[in-house]
């Protein structure tokens, strides 16, 4: 695929800031960002790793020197951030310190995602095969879903970690702003009028959700929290992500998001009545996204499951089940919607 150019920011605050595309998966794009002027040379995420994605962030260094006449090398940048720990923005890690010997910052609650990854992926599939039981997925398709899952996740080593990006510890003029949601450990980084976005807020997808039932610190819940705390910081000017566009309408994407997810609650809702009795997440999974096929069938099961979960939280629904619950060691779970 063509990739996008390589483009320029600057914050009110003299930080010149680097936007390098990466084809993270075959046609899905994301972004890595070269800080200047930000203590030492910065990357922020290093793509998947996966394909031709790390030469495509090299790619992107080296662009910086010749179309921008910034005096850099691979081998100077000696910080890497990583906005959160999903593969498309931590796969080329230990590709990237090897290249450079950089020090690695991540925020603490994704630390073992990078540190302890062969012991994460165990666990998050252990957990994630649990949750599908309990959407009602039936056992020949979950077997499928988990090996798809996996597959993506085989050619990540673990790497060390120097550095925890705390809210309440600034580095050379970087804020770390704690945004869980759609990972646990996700940061927004806040470089004067310019916010480093990441997964947490994009330009035209509203970022997928999965429930905190499979992993602490995810959910809906959390999610929209977070939304609210980024919401509160005044004056960004322009909100750079890690896939899609820039966006010089923070705020108002702000509002759109939080829009999308309520017309999903709605949904749900909508979902459980037009089946005329309880429903399983999967029931309800595939009356909402009929179309969907391979990988993305997992992704719909999550997503419909972190506004499920949001709604079952809040009261609006209720297991109607229990005594199945009670008796069997793991079944499919059917919610109701609660009496008024």
């Amino acid at each position: 695929m063509i990739l996008p150019v390589v483009e320029r920011f600057q914050s009110n605050t003299g930080v010149r800031i680097y936007r390098i595309p990466a084809e993270a998966f075959p046609n899905f794009i994301a972004y890595c960002y070269v800080l200047l002027e930000a203590g030492p040379p910065t990357l922020i995420d290093t793509g998947s790793g996966f394909g031709s994605s790390s030469d495509h962030v090299l790619a992107g260094i080296r662009a910086i020197r010749s179309e921008f006449g910034e005096p850099l090398d691979v081998k100077d940048i000696r910080r890497i951030l990583i906005s959160h720990g999903h593969i498309d923005h931590f796969g080329g890690l230990s590709f990237m310190v090897e290249q450079t010997g950089a020090q690695v910052g991540i925020h603490e609650i994704d630390r073992r995602v990078l540190t302890a990854y062969e012991e994460r992926v165990i666990i998050a599939t252990k957990d994630l095969r649990v949750y599908l039981e309990r959407a009602g997925v039936a056992p020949e398709r979950l077997d499928k879903l988990l090996e798809m899952y996996g597959f993506a996740k085989k050619h990540v080593k673990s790497v060390p970690v120097d550095l925890n990006l705390n809210e309440d510890e600034p580095l050379d003029g970087l804020r770390f702003v704690h945004t869980p949601g759609h990972c646990p450990g996700q940061v927004c980084i806040h470089i004067g009028d310019v916010l480093i976005t990441a997964d947490h807020i994009l330009a035209r997808t509203s970022p997928h959700q999965a429930p905190e039932s499979i992993t602490h610190y995810t959910g809906l819940g959390h999610y929209l929290e977070a939304l609210r705390k980024v919401e509160r910081i005044q004056g960004i000017r322009v909100a750079l992500g890690g896939h899609e566009e820039p966006m010089t309408n923070l705020y108002e994407r702000i509002d759109a998001i939080r829009a999308s997810h309520n017309r999903k609650l709605d949904r749900v809702l909508d979902a459980i009545r037009a089946h005329d009795g309880p429903s399983t997440i999967s029931d309800i999974s595939k009356h909402m996204y009929p179309e969907r096929h391979g990988y993305d069938v997992l992704l719909a099961l999550e997503e419909v499951g972190a506004h499920v979960e949001y709604l079952y939280q809040h009261g609006h629904l209720c297991i109607a089940n229990l005594d199945e619950v009670e008796r069997e060691p793991n079944p499919a779970l059917l919610y109701g919607i609660s009496p008024v």
